[in-house]
């Protein structure tokens, strides 16, 4: 822990504060996080090699934490020219801020209906036209006076059809007025709910203006996440793709192509972290991966040969993102040498440590370990002291046991905090108010793998996999072993 409270002056696992920075919870990875606060600073890639379970993923969420909020709205808009090649507008937080104080101006004066000529709130359905009480449009007689709103006519078709109609109620009036100047202009009056709306003729030109520009599609909203997680991720979901129309994109019949284009991992990364785990996984993508890291930006294509989309191509779709890859040390060999050449050419390749000397310090780290643990589960009662000392101990143990490395405690962290979670699981079944010793001991003699579990019924995995096999399967299995 980072300040000067001392472990050893408290009770329970409830008073130990937890750092509001996420990249201040990653434990025992000190040289990581020096990294890593410099990767977000600098915005440079990060390739994590270490076993599963000690804090890949939480340093690339932690990566994103230190990142500005994405400022760039990305739109796809319908090519009048070309439909099947819709084009790409970025508009920046600045021309974001700017349209919406235009929206707010385009929504004219919200006024009531007592404000507006009488004539114009009796066609709007606000004012009754014999009595002029006022009352909600939805109601076709005036409470007041019980006639009704509206005038009924005869139709000259009455003996056929019936013998009268209403005339429809309006939703907009137009009418007009003489200006400062003389000048004769439009004034719209709308309902608003049980308000009513005005316009005037400079805000209905600007509506008229925007209605002309071209059709579009919010590809990339400038208010989104900016950790995107691409681990496993097919072709499709990691560069994007064109929906299929089975009427090819048919101006009448059919949906245009700019309104089918679906955006990639890479793309929702924009301006943010890209998070992949197991990065040799992905195999041949790789390679799409690194040209995307070169180019900053990668068109969308529709990938299935045998649909409308793949006529379709949306160029220089921008993908500006902050690669974190994580990778096992037995896995390296399958990331692409051009992919990892990137990353080093722009950004780092760190080893994790695997464990960290027994020490004071590093003791209070894993006190702090063990208080995240709980609050982030949420589920389980606190640790009193008794009890997370019995955890470091645990901790120190698989230390020199997975690591051969006594006087030392364990960074395989996601391992403990299974132990940390059933000692929890098991004070909620017996009422305790905390987690105590012997609630740890007992989670840690259940928290066992299932080849752990196997050798102590059968006495080695061997023999568990003879004992599932049949008399003739035995005999043919000993003669081979």
């Amino acid at each position: 822990m980072k300040s000067e409270i001392k472990y050893e002056n408290i009770k329970t696992t409830e008073s130990i504060p937890i750092p509001n920075d996420p990249l201040e919870q990653v434990i025992g990875q000190d040289e990581a996080v020096k990294i890593a606060k410099l990767a977000a600073r600098q915005k440079r890639h990060l390739l994590l090699v270490g076993p599963p379970g000690i804090g890949k993923s939480l340093l690339a969420q932690s990566i994103a934490f230190h990142l500005i909020k994405p400022t760039q709205e990305i739109s796809v808009l319908h090519n009048p020219e070309n439909p099947e090649r819709p084009i790409v507008e970025i508009k920046t937080s600045e021309i974001l801020a700017k349209e919406k104080t235009l929206e707010k101006q385009l929504a004219g004066k919200i006024v009531d209906p007592k404000d507006v000529p009488s004539f114009v709130a009796e066609k709007l359905g606000f004012r009754c036209r014999k009595c002029n009480y006022l009352s909600k449009p939805q109601e076709n007689s005036c409470p007041s006076c019980g006639t009704e709103k509206f005038k009924k006519e005869y139709s000259p078709f009455g003996d056929l059809i019936s013998d009268y109609f209403a005339i429809q109620k309006a939703d907009r009036v137009h009418t007009t007025k003489m200006n400062d100047g003389g000048r004769e202009e439009i004034i719209v009056y709308e309902k608003y709910g049980e308000k009513i709306r005005v316009l005037d003729q400079k805000s209905l030109e600007k509506i008229d203006e925007i209605k002309q520009q071209k059709p579009r599609k919010i590809l990339i909203p400038s208010s989104r996440k900016n950790f995107i997680i691409a681990t496993g991720a097919s072709e499709t979901e990691l560069l994007g793709d064109i929906r299929h129309d089975p009427y090819g994109g048919h101006q009448q019949l059919g949906t245009q192509p700019y309104s089918r284009v679906v955006a990639g991992a890479i793309h929702e990364a924009h301006e943010g972290v890209l998070f992949i785990d197991e990065l040799g996984a992905l195999s041949y993508l790789q390679r799409f991966l690194f040209t995307a890291m070169q180019e900053r930006k990668y068109s969308i294509v529709g990938r299935n040969p045998q649909s409308s989309g793949a006529s379709v191509k949306v160029d220089s779709v921008p993908c500006d993102f902050i690669l974190i890859a994580a990778s096992n040390i037995n896995d390296l060999h399958f990331v692409l040498p051009p992919l990892r050449s990137r990353i080093i050419g722009n950004g780092y390749e760190v080893l994790l440590d695997t464990h960290m000397p027994d020490t004071e310090t590093n003791r209070g780290k894993m006190f702090q370990f063990i208080a995240q643990e709980i609050r982030k589960d949420g589920k389980i009662p606190h640790a009193t002291l008794e009890a997370a000392h019995e955890i470091i101990e645990e901790s120190k143990r698989r230390a020199k046991l997975n690591d051969d490395a006594p006087d030392a405690l364990t960074l395989r962290l996601r391992d403990l905090s299974g132990a940390i979670r059933l000692a929890g699981d098991i004070a909620i079944d017996e009422g305790a108010p905390y987690i105590t010793p012997e609630f740890v001991k007992l989670a840690i003699r259940k928290n066992r793998n299932i080849e752990e579990q196997l050798k102590e019924k059968y006495g080695s995995v061997w023999r568990a996999n003879a004992s599932e096999l049949s008399r003739p399967e035995k005999r043919d299995y000993k003669e081979i072993n």
